[in-house]
C-alpha cells in the first residue's frame, strides 16, 4: 500500500508533531506522542468529480455490472471522497442504504416549522445502526493488510456491525476473518448482544464497563494480532463522514443550519466535521453547518469540559492539563458513566480532541439531557413512525432542549441523526411504555397495553362501539 502514501496517507493531530505515515501500516495512534491519526488526502492528485450527481446516479446501476455492488452502497458511491483503496478492493455487505426523511409531524410537536426537520435514520444499515459505514471502511483496509483476526470493545453496536462484516469479509484462504468483541459484563442490551453471538463472534465478557473493555483491548491488540476496529482507528471514520454525504444529498447538496448527534467515544462528531471540513476546502459546499453534540447527563465528559471548564480545541492547542485533571477527578471520586442510552455509556470518549476540534469546525456547542428526556424523545420518534434506540432519542431530547433555550430557532433547517433501530433495545422500549423503568417514570408519551377479558362484550366496551 505504500504507493498511496504520497497521495494518502496518516497524520498525527497533535499540531506540535504532526507524524506523517503510510496508510499500510496498521496504527491506532502515533507512535511519537500516542495522539490519535486522520486519513489525510492530497485533493491534488484525488480530486473528486465535480459532478455531484453521479454519485445519486450510481444507484440504479444493475446489481451484476462492474462495481454494481459498491455503487449500491451508501458509502462507497461516494468512493471518490475516501480514495484511499482501488474500486476492486472494497468491502461492502450494502451499507449505508439510508435516506435523509422530513419529519414535519414531530417538527409540529417541537415546536418547529414545516419542512425544518429532517431525520437520518441509520437504523436501516444491515446491522441496525450507523456503525456499518465505519465498518465497511475499516474492513477494506484490514483485508488490504492481510489481517484474519479483528477486535473491538463495545457496547454493543460496534460488536453487532464487527461481527456481521467478518462473517462477511473472506481471508486470503477463503475463510472469513475471526471476530472478537470485549463486552462489559454491567450492562448491554440484548437485542445487541444476541447479533454478535449470532453471527459467530467469540465474545468476551469483561469485568467492567465499556471504558474498561477499550483498556483492555487497545492494551493486547497488538500483543494478540487484533486488528482493531474502534473509533480509534481513522478509517473507521473515514466511513461514518458519508452519513453527511448522504444528509447533503438529501438537501440537493445545500448545507442544513444544524446537526444533531449524539454524544458517546464522539466518533460521529469527529467524522462530521472532518466531513464539512473537506467538502468546504473543495469547494463543493459554500458553508458549514453548526454542530449539537448532546450527552446524557449520566455520560457527560464533554459536556463538562467544554461548558463547564472552558476546554476548545484552539486550532490545535488544546489544554490537555485541564483534560488530564477532570479525569483524574473522576477516577479518584469513582464516578463512571450510568445511562440508560447503552450506546452513549462512556465515561472516557476517545475521539474527544477529534470532536474538540468538530465543534470548532462547525461552530458547535454540547449539551446534556436527562435519562428522561431520552426516553421520552425515543417515544416521540416512534409516534411519529421510526422505531429508534435509546441513544437517538437523545437527538430528539437535545434538540427540544436547545429549542427551549433558544440557541436554535423554528425555522432553523435541522437534521437530526438517529443512530440505531429500535429493536436494538426492545426492552428499553416496553419497560418505558409498561412504567417499568424507574428512568421512565414521567412517561409523557406512554402507550401502555391494556388488559381485557376474553369476550366481546369486555373489547366493545373498552374500544366505545
Amino acid at each position: 500500500m505504500t504507493g498511496m502514501a504520497d497521495a494518502v496517507y496518516q497524520q498525527c493531530i497533535d499540531p506540535a508533531c504532526a507524524a506523517r505515515l503510510d496508510i499500510g501500516e496498521a496504527l491506532f495512534a502515533c507512535p511519537r506522542c500516542r495522539s490519535l491519526l486522520d486519513v489525510c488526502y492530497d485533493w491534488s492528485r484525488c480530486r473528486p468529480p465535480d459532478a455531484l450527481a453521479r454519485f445519486s446516479a450510481r444507484r440504479s446501476t444493475p446489481l451484476s455490472a462492474a462495481h454494481g455492488a459498491i455503487n449500491h452502497s451508501g458509502v462507497w458511491r461516494f468512493r471518490e471522497l475516501l480514495p484511499f483503496a482501488p474500486s476492486d478492493d472494497l468491502v461492502t455487505i450494502g451499507e449505508g442504504r439510508t435516506m435523509l426523511r422530513r419529519a414535519d409531524g414531530l417538527a409540529g410537536e417541537l415546536g418547529m416549522k414545516p419542512a425544518r426537520l429532517f431525520l437520518q435514520y441509520e437504523g436501516f444499515n444491515p446491522s441496525g445502526s450507523f456503525k456499518d459505514n465505519g465498518m465497511a471502511a475499516a474492513f477494506t483496509i484490514a483485508r488490504r493488510l492481510g489481517r484474519l483476526r479483528v477486535a473491538c470493545a463495545s457496547t454493543g453496536n460496534t460488536s453487532a456491525s464487527l461481527a456481521l462484516f467478518a462473517r462477511q469479509t473472506p481471508t486470503g484462504s477463503g475463510e472469513p476473518m475471526e471476530a472478537i468483541v470485549f463486552v462489559g459484563s454491567e450492562k448491554i442490551a440484548f437485542g445487541k448482544l444476541a447479533q454478535a453471538l449470532d453471527y459467530g463472534a467469540r465474545t468476551l465478557q469483561v469485568q467492567g464497563d465499556f471504558d474498561a473493555c477499550m483498556t483492555l483491548v487497545r492494551e493486547s491488540a497488538e500483543r494478540l494480532g487484533l486488528y482493531l476496529m474502534n473509533s480509534v482507528n481513522p478509517f473507521r471514520l473515514e466511513g461514518q463522514k458519508t452519513i453527511m454525504y448522504r444528509v447533503l444529498e438529501g438537501l440537493d447538496w445545500e448545507s442544513p443550519d444544524w446537526i444533531v448527534v449524539p454524544g458517546g467515544n464522539l466518533g460521529n462528531a469527529s467524522a462530521f466535521g472532518k466531513a464539512f471540513a473537506e467538502l468546504h476546502e473543495l469547494g463543493l459546499i459554500d458553508r458549514v453547518p453548526r454542530l449539537a453534540v448532546i450527552n446524557a447527563t449520566g455520560a457527560n465528559a464533554l459536556y463538562e469540559l467544554v461548558n463547564e471548564h472552558g476546554v476548545r480545541y484552539g486550532g490545535g492547542a488544546v489544554d490537555r492539563t485541564a483534560i488530564d485533571a477532570y479525569f483524574d477527578r473522576m477516577t479518584a471520586e469513582g464516578r463512571r458513566a450510568s445511562t440508560v442510552a447503552s450506546a452513549i455509556e462512556i465515561g472516557r470518549p476517545v475521539n474527544l480532541i477529534k470532536a474538540l476540534r468538530s465543534l470548532e469546525v462547525m461552530n458547535g456547542v454540547v449539551a446534556q439531557v436527562s435519562d428522561e428526556a431520552i426516553l421520552d424523545g425515543k417515544a416521540l420518534v416512534g409516534r411519529f413512525g421510526y422505531g429508534c434506540e435509546p441513544a437517538s432519542g437523545a437527538s430528539v431530547a437535545g434538540l427540544r432542549a436547545l429549542l427551549e433555550q433558544r440557541v436554535i430557532s423554528p425555522s432553523d433547517r435541522v437534521v437530526c441523526i438517529l443512530t440505531g433501530h429500535g429493536l436494538k433495545d426492545p426492552g428499553a422500549t416496553v419497560d418505558y411504555h409498561a412504567g417499568t423503568n424507574e428512568s421512565a417514570r414521567s412517561r409523557h408519551y406512554a402507550n401502555p397495553p391494556v388488559a381485557v377479558a376474553a369476550d366481546p362484550e369486555s373489547l366493545e366496551g373498552l374500544l366505545g362501539m
